[in-house]
């Protein structure tokens, strides 16, 4: 049971990160490989404030900030500058290794008996179960703060997902979904098509600063490798839920985007679980990638192919 609470944890956790991409990727078609550096900012700065006495929630909004910092400077050096798209990402990610070195003061900041955003209803759920440690749940014994943290963390990402998608709906968040899809069409209607492109870079590194707020509180440290590779995760959490809800409008992609990375985390623990080495992690989460990007097309051509010979037939 712990292995499934954690799994759905840091599934709600990176959902975030996730919905970024979705964000960048798939509505404003921008290969953003800032995602590897803003998680990293996110979570240092909620450390390094956090330790220094502010409040857990707004470290975690200066997280969102930060991160939002991060995307719009990416998005003003493709559209300002006419630097690719890629690059641009790269420049961005690269400066934000030495930035966040600079945050922490070293490499890694420990988060050891200090307050989170779930500390709050830990403690009430403590006082509800008379201070226990564990909570007994259809015969399970959970961990009063790996409870605190799961509930925590849906809340947080429930009511993202909400608001993403009313702000998609509303006249703004159509224009940037619209420039994604044909920037000619865009300006003919009279709308900045590059401020949509920074608009829309900014929320999707916001959201990953803050996924890295909520990883580095979940994991109890911030590390400045800790968002190496979590662009090529959060990709494939999208494309897993693609293909399980598959793009039926907004909210059925932000809710797909969500499933989709809580199965990702489950199948990885799973994985650990039944003995994969650590050091294999990288390589099997690219296969997976793999496997999510051409089993709809063998799927498709299979189909094709089993329908072809029934008619032949």
């Amino acid at each position: 049971m712990n292995l499934v609470i954690g799994a759905f944890t840091m599934g709600l956790i990176l959902a975030m990160l996730s919905l970024g991409i979705l964000i960048s990727f798939r509505m404003v078609k921008f290969t953003d490989i800032t995602v590897d550096g803003s998680l990293t900012f996110g979570a240092s700065l909620t450390a390094v404030l956090i330790i220094n006495g502010w409040p857990p929630w707004t470290a975690t909004l200066a997280a969102f900030l930060a991160g939002a910092v991060a995307g719009m400077i990416t998005g003003v050096l493709h559209t300002r500058f006419k630097i690719q798209a890629i690059l641009s990402g790269i420049l961005m990610m690269t400066a934000l290794y030495s930035i966040n070195l600079r945050v922490m003061g070293r490499s890694n900041i420990p988060l050891l008996d200090t307050s989170t955003i779930s500390s709050v209803l830990e403690s009430l759920i403590g006082n509800i179960v008379l201070q226990q440690d564990k909570i007994n749940f259809a015969g399970w014994d959970i961990p009063v703060i790996d409870l605190s943290v799961f509930i925590s963390s849906m809340v947080i990402c429930v009511a993202t997902g909400f608001l993403l998608k009313y702000f998609l709906q509303t006249h703004l968040g159509t224009a940037m979904r619209a420039t994604g899809n044909n920037a000619q069409m865009v300006r003919a209607q009279g709308i900045n098509n590059n401020l949509m492109i920074v608009l829309g870079l900014s929320l999707s590194n916001g959201l990953v600063g803050l996924s890295g707020a909520l990883l580095a509180q979940y994991q109890g440290f911030a590390d400045v490798q800790m968002g190496i590779g979590m662009m090529v995760w959060g990709l494939a959490s999208v494309i897993i839920g693609e293909a399980l809800v598959g793009n039926k409008g907004i909210g059925m992609a932000i809710t797909g985007t969500i499933l989709g990375t809580i199965l990702f985390r489950l199948l990885i623990a799973i994985a650990l679980r039944w003995g994969l080495n650590p050091n294999d992690l990288k390589l099997v989460t690219a296969l997976f990638v793999f496997a999510a990007l051409v089993a709809p097309l063998w799927m498709r051509s299979l189909g094709k192919k089993y329908f072809r010979g029934k008619n032949h037939a």
